[in-house]
Parts: structure tokens; sequence; C-alpha cells
């Protein structure tokens, strides 16, 4: 092989690792090309089965950091799996294909840059596939769903039948609870009233404004007090009988006239 081939197929095997899910690494010694036909097509499009040679890998391993995960396994004749489905179904047919044709060797491999061993290769295989898990898991999602929307439905009819056994329960037993309650539930209703007393009697405690023209009463009734500036004449009388009193002056003049 030209250096030129070499790089290009470095190149290619590199991408495959770095961009493929996984990589399962197998030893094919003794299987014929109809075989590997064979096998290529009971992966189908789960996986693509590649014959490489250990130098080219090694580097390709390299250049992708796989060194540690995957560089010891590249002894003998090497064909490797790269998985670009589901890892299981690629678990699976290769696990198939070896157990009829026990040539086919699993060594190991990595998913996902995690090594793997040929009896963890073994635990996928009896995985069931993605599919199916999914479809399994809406499932039950959704009777999960359906089991909730039940109970929350069911709550109403729960609560009434629970109020019924107890009123039945309480009226076998003879309890007056009941009565009690009714008793309570009146009691704040007779109050009432009470509490509105106050509000009625407003106008009571307004009234002390209604009577303030009763406090005004005497300013009407001033006039009365001023009587006496009214009867002031009366008071004057004696002046205007003091003539009178001057009479026995005048009698006293003539006294001498009489001696």
């Amino acid at each position: 092989m030209a250096k030129a081939d070499k790089v290009a197929a470095v190149a290619e095997l590199t991408e495959r690792f770095q961009n493929s899910a996984g990589a399962v690494l197998t030893e094919y010694r003794g299987l014929t090309v109809a075989q590997l036909r064979d096998l290529r097509g009971s992966l189908g499009e789960a996986a693509t089965f590649a014959v490489v040679k250990n130098t080219l890998t090694k580097i390709a391993v390299d250049q992708a950091g796989l060194t540690n995960e995957l560089s010891s396994l590249l002894t003998g004749p090497s064909a490797v799996a790269f998985v670009t489905g589901d890892v299981v179904e690629t678990a699976k047919g290769l696990r198939d294909f070896a157990k009829a044709n026990p040539l086919l060797v699993i060594k190991g491999g990595v998913l996902d840059g995690k090594a793997l061993t040929p009896q963890e290769i073994a635990q996928l295989a009896d995985l069931e596939p993605r599919e199916v898990l999914l479809a399994k898991l809406a499932g039950a999602m959704k009777a999960t769903q359906a089991k909730a929307a039940g109970t929350f439905a069911a709550l109403p009819v729960q609560m009434a039948q629970l109020a019924e056994a107890l009123r039945v329960k309480r009226e076998a037993a003879g309890e007056t609870i009941p009565a009690e309650a009714a008793q309570e539930a009146e009691a704040p209703a007779a109050a009432a009233p009470a509490d509105e007393a106050p509000a009625d009697a407003a106008p009571a405690d307004a009234a002390p404004a209604d009577a303030a023209p009763a406090d005004a009463a005497p300013a009407e009734t001033a006039p009365a007090d001023a009587a006496p500036a009214d009867a002031a004449p009366a008071d004057a009388a004696p002046a205007e009988a003091a003539p009178a009193g001057d009479a026995p002056a005048e009698d006293a003049a003539s006294g001498p006239d009489h001696d």
C-alpha cells in the first residue's frame, strides 16, 4: 500500500472512531468471504463491519484518543463493527452470529468513550432494542397519567362515600354532635341583633346635636333680662315727687308770717 493510501486509510478510520457511537473489535480468523457478507447483512444499518490492518488501526486509535481502550485489542486478524445506529442491535447481531459461527470472536469495544469487555457487550445484547424500550417507557408514562387522572376523578366520590359512612355511624351510635353543631350555628344568629344595637342607638347619641337649640334658649330670653332697663322710669318716680318734699319748706316760710 502506497504511503498516500495509508494516510487516507488512517484518516478514514480515525473519522469513523470519532463519529461512531461505539465500536466493537472482533477476530474473524477462519471466516470465509461469504460468511463476512452474511455478518454485514445481519448487522443491517445499525453498524458497518470492516476488516482492518492492525498497524494502521493503531495509528487511527491514537489519533482518536482511544489508545487505552482499544490499542491492546488489536492483535491477530481484526475487524471492527462501527456502531452507526442502535448499539443494542449491533451487540445482538454480533452475539447471534458468533453463536452460529464460533470462529467470530468478540474481543471488546468502546461505547461513548468507555471501554467495554466481551461480557458487557453480551449484556447489551440481552437488552431490548431502543424502539421497544422507548415504547415501553411511553406506555408506562401514559398508564401513570391515566392512573393519576382516575385517582383525581375518584376523590369526590370517595369523599362523599366517607361522609355518608360517617353520618350513618354517628346515627347508629346515637351521637348528638350534629344537634350541638346546629345550636352553635344558631348562637351567632341570635347574637346578631345585640351586635346591631349600637347602630339603632345611633340617633340617641345624636340627640345632643338636635338639643342644641334648647341650649340656645337663654339667648332668646335676653329681653326678659333687659326688662329692668324698661322699668327704670318707675325708679325715677321719686324724683318727680320731690316737689312734694318742697311743700314743708314753703310751710316753714309762711310760719313767721303767722307770727
